[in-house]
């Protein structure tokens, strides 16, 4: 009897504009998915590590932003990579696991035999043949990426304990009070089209389970409503801590790197981070020069092709430069994420900072932060068509749009 060969589909949590509240003042101008990391569409990295899939047959992004805010993006990666991407909007939040319920009958529509899940805002590698070979040694249900991380940072996130020979997931706990485990939730996942059993057992049971709910839970005190099966069904809480321990889910450990892109800071360090994985990954779309004929290059660099940059400039490492920059004589760049339209003038420093769209940085200025990515105030970020004239110093500062700064500022929130 011949065997058929099996499909796989991937579906990526993109949030939306309520969601990326913290991600402000980028997000006037732009979905937080699309924002761009090491020259790329933040929701680009985790479709491109789609593509290595064996037997990949369609790619979902799911969430609350308008389709005409995804309709240009879909359509170029789907031309690009020769595989269908589809944007399903949700008319209402239903949860990480509710939300993927939310769209089982297009899911399904594939027949897949597995199901990835990969949440937007995370940056790493995306080892995910490694997870899909994994997961079928294991068997189960699914299989969860986790990374052991500091015990200190441990409890911002979803800790949980594996038995070490057989990776089964015995505990999980979603940041707990107390320290568990070193061992974290990365946000993606492969799963068994069972997820979907799983989902509806939580959904039939919901009343019951919110009467036992705690009475500060939103959730608890939700009127409970037939039409929402759909309920608000949380992956974690709801689907993971359940059915620990119960031979249904597995875990897969990355040693590579692993961050949660929260903040605008944090996409500096996940830029420079995606930089460094190209020199293995996308050799081709990173920049060089010594000086000479072109700007000195220092470490990873990425510089899109319409960018103007004088060749006595120095740029890097972990810097991105977008479409139609300019980088005058002597500008120095590190560490720093550089959009559409910039103008950074002649020997300006730029350092851990990001620099809006039409914005101007002024001869001898300096636009710097001093590196703490998870802090409100460690970076310096510029939204659109700021000007920082001559010679003006601002460290660790956020600027709101179509703003002139004209004096140095230091640790403020210019409105």
């Amino acid at each position: 009897m011949g065997m058929t060969e099996e499909t796989v589909v991937a579906v990526i949590m993109v949030g939306g504009p309520t969601k990326g509240t913290r991600f402000r003042p980028l997000s006037f101008n732009i979905p937080k998915p699309l924002f761009p990391l090491a020259g790329q569409p933040m929701v680009h990295h985790p479709i491109s590590a789609c593509r290595k899939i064996p037997n990949l047959a369609r790619i979902y992004l799911i969430g609350f932003y308008e389709e005409r805010e995804f309709a240009l993006y879909v359509s170029s990666i789907s031309n690009e990579l020769k595989i269908p991407v589809s944007y399903l909007k949700e008319d209402k939040p239903h949860g990480s696991a509710g939300g993927l319920y939310n769209f089982k009958d297009l899911i399904m529509e594939e027949d897949p035999s597995h199901i990835f899940l990969l949440n937007c805002d995370v940056c790493c590698s995306f080892p995910l043949p490694q997870m899909l070979d994994a997961h079928k040694k294991h068997g189960g249900m699914g299989t969860i990426l986790v990374v052991k991380v500091s015990p200190e940072s441990a409890s911002e996130f979803g800790e949980l304990v594996a038995d070490p020979v057989t990776h089964e997931l015995l505990h999980y706990t979603e940041k707990p009070e107390t320290f568990v485990s070193d061992l974290i939730n990365c946000g993606v996942y492969i799963f068994t089209p069972d997820i979907f059993t799983a989902i509806e057992g939580v959904s039939s049971n919901w009343k019951e389970r919110a009467n036992l709910r705690r009475v500060s839970s939103f959730e608890a005190m939700a009127p409970d409503s037939r039409s929402h099966t759909e309920k608000y069904v949380r992956l974690d809480q709801d689907i993971l801590s359940p059915l620990a321990g119960k031979k249904q889910l597995y875990i897969h450990e990355t040693l590579d790197f692993w961050e949660q892109i929260k903040t605008p800071g944090m996409s500096i360090r996940c830029s420079a981070l995606y930089l460094s994985q190209f020199r293995h990954t996308a050799p081709h779309l990173l920049a060089n020069g010594d000086g000479i004929k072109k700007a000195y290059i220092s470490g990873d660099v990425y510089i899109h092709p319409s960018a103007k940059v004088n060749p006595s400039a120095k740029i890097g490492p972990g810097v991105s430069i977008s479409a139609n920059a300019r980088i005058g004589a002597g500008a120095r760049l590190i560490n720093c994420i550089v959009l559409d339209d910039v103008e950074i003038k002649e020997n300006a420093v730029v350092l851990h900072a990001i620099v809006g769209w039409k914005s101007s940085i002024g001869r001898w200025a300096r636009v710097q932060g001093h590196g703490d990515y998870n802090a409100k105030l460690g970076v310096t970020i510029l939204g659109e068509s700021v000007a920082v004239e001559d010679e003006v110093v601002v460290i660790n500062s956020i600027v709101l749009p179509n703003k002139t700064l004209n004096v140095g500022v230091q640790d403020e929130i210019i409105l």
